[in-house]
């Protein structure tokens, strides 16, 4: 069984095609895995009599020759995407039983493609956490553990880590992530796998619960840049139900993939040199410098002036629209409903017992900076900051082709240790901020273990809609890292 959970989804769909097996084999397998993985806590619903209805069905598709693109391939979705008669719950206790009438876009475009759902994964509610500590099912776990002999249980990033740690520890071939500071890449580099989170606008965002509508953007979390080039082409496209969609061909991102960058030039932001940041994020930093030059990238210097101002005028913006967003969990439609005996009552019963502790912080940030007198000195003020943001990005790239920093700003940390901080919590996304107040495509890819053995990924920023570069010269770096490191429960396996 390990052999075929072992399998990056590249090889998996070649040996589909080649019918050396089949996609109820490969299912089987991972249903067995996500059994077996259940300590880690990743999954909220798993949906097994699902999955082998889903293979069935795409192994009685392939000899028609009506393969799709993600043809049988078992993956898991993050629960923040709405799944037709499947429970989505965003990780929170107010939505707990609710199950869609509908199908969010990307999933829908991933079963139109012939991808097998194998449940729904845990994750901060509502997407706000950057651990994945304040989801109503409890902390998902990291398969990952230090190597010094200690058996501290580590957190997997957030907010997509149910996403991270699933792949990570083999249960799916891969999943769905959601990215609004950065939520794919930062779990990614805890768990040692590669996420992108493409331009804002390529993945549409209809059908996902809503954290804050500017900054959502859905992408693939893989074990390989191969496959997620492969997945994001599943996800990708136009789509007239999201207003923030944009209207573009969605190119052939694995053929991208030429392993070739002489000649592009790779810059690296003074910036993101921070205060009391780790030797060893600066070591592979460094070594991500050495091995795009050896590849014949040009590195090039270039300025962020105003990287410094992205997270404080991000913890404005983000509130600000979860504030409004979440004004929609109210107890009357659909989800949970604490009687009151006034509406205003049942109002405040509902959202006090349906909501955790960081959403009601996060929502009180946001009503707090969107109220009159207050909106001008704070949400106005950080909507120019992002402009100047952006700015910033734009004439960097009048010089060079991507970006290349570190993704965050330590290994993953143990379950707790941050967890009455929110400061030191937020800081966890230092990096990946800025990217997604441009709005621009960002990729993590695993580069190097940090000196306790957890895994340490390296960020590459693109212009806007240029997922092709970005995912080049991840593939280079990719290569030229060589990451075969795998957590120590399934280290013994055979690769």
């Amino acid at each position: 069984m390990s052999e075929l959970t072992n399998l990056t989804l590249a090889d998996a769909r070649d040996k589909l095609a080649a019918k050396e097996i089949t996609s109820v084999e490969l299912t089987e397998a991972h249903v067995a895995a996500v059994e077996a993985g259940r300590s880690l806590n990743a999954f909220v619903t798993e949906t097994p009599e699902k999955a082998l209805e889903m293979a069935e069905a795409s192994d009685a598709r392939r000899p028609k020759g009506e393969a799709g693109a993600m043809e049988g391939l078992p993956i898991a979705i993050k629960d923040l995407f709405c799944t037709e008669g499947v429970q989505t719950t965003a990780g929170s206790h107010i939505l707990e039983g609710f199950k869609p009438t509908y199908e969010s876009t990307v999933t829908a475009n991933l079963w139109r493609d012939g991808a097998v759902m194998l449940g729904k994964l845990n994750m901060d509610e509502f997407a706000m956490g950057s651990a994945n500590i304040t989801s109503h099912f409890g902390a998902v776990k990291n398969p990952w553990k230090r190597s010094d002999g200690s058996n501290a249980e580590l957190v997997p990033g957030g907010s997509s880590g149910g996403s991270a740690s699933a792949v990570a520890a083999r249960m799916a071939l891969a999943a769905t992530g959601t990215d609004t500071g950065g939520s794919i890449r930062q779990p990614a580099s805890f768990c040692g796998i590669v996420g992108i989170k493409p331009t804002y606008g390529r993945c549409s965002r209809w059908g996902v619960v809503a954290f804050a509508s500017s900054l959502d953007q859905a992408g693939p979390m893989t074990r390989t840049v191969r496959d997620a080039a492969i997945m994001l082409g599943s996800m990708a496209g136009f789509d007239p139900k999201d207003s923030t969609s944009v209207d573009r061909e969605v190119p052939d991102f694995e053929a991208a993939l030429t392993g070739d960058v002489r000649g592009l030039k790779v810059g690296i932001p003074r910036e993101y040199r921070i205060d009391g940041m780790p030797a060893e994020i600066d070591r592979v930093w460094q070594q991500g410098i050495d091995w795009l030059k050896d590849a014949g990238a040009e590195i090039v210097d270039v300025s962020l002036p105003h990287t410094r101002y992205a997270l404080p005028a991000y913890y404005i913006v983000a509130p600000a629209e979860a504030s409004s967003n979440l004004a929609r969990y109210d107890g009357v439609r659909y989800g949970l409903r604490v009687p009151g005996k006034t509406l205003n009552e049942m109002y405040e019963n509902t959202r006090a017992e349906g909501f955790g502790q960081e959403v009601k912080r996060r929502v009180m940030i946001g009503t707090y900076v969107l109220s009159a007198g207050y909106y001008d000195a704070y949400y106005l003020k950080a909507q120019k900051v992002r402009t100047l943001i952006a700015k910033d990005f734009e004439e960097a790239y009048r010089q060079c082709d991507v970006v290349l920093t570190p993704t965050a700003p330590s290994t993953a940390f143990a379950i707790g240790e941050k967890q009455d901080d929110p400061i030191a919590m937020y800081l966890n996304d230092v990096f990946t901020v800025p990217a997604s107040m441009a709005g621009l495509p960002g990729i993590s890819v695993p580069a190097g273990l940090g000196d306790d053995g957890l895994p340490l990924g390296l960020q590459l920023i693109g212009r806007p809609f240029d997922e092709e570069t970005v995912l080049k010269v991840a593939g280079v770096m990719e290569t030229a890292a060589g990451f075969t490191a795998r957590p120590a429960a399934l280290a013994a396996e055979p690769a």
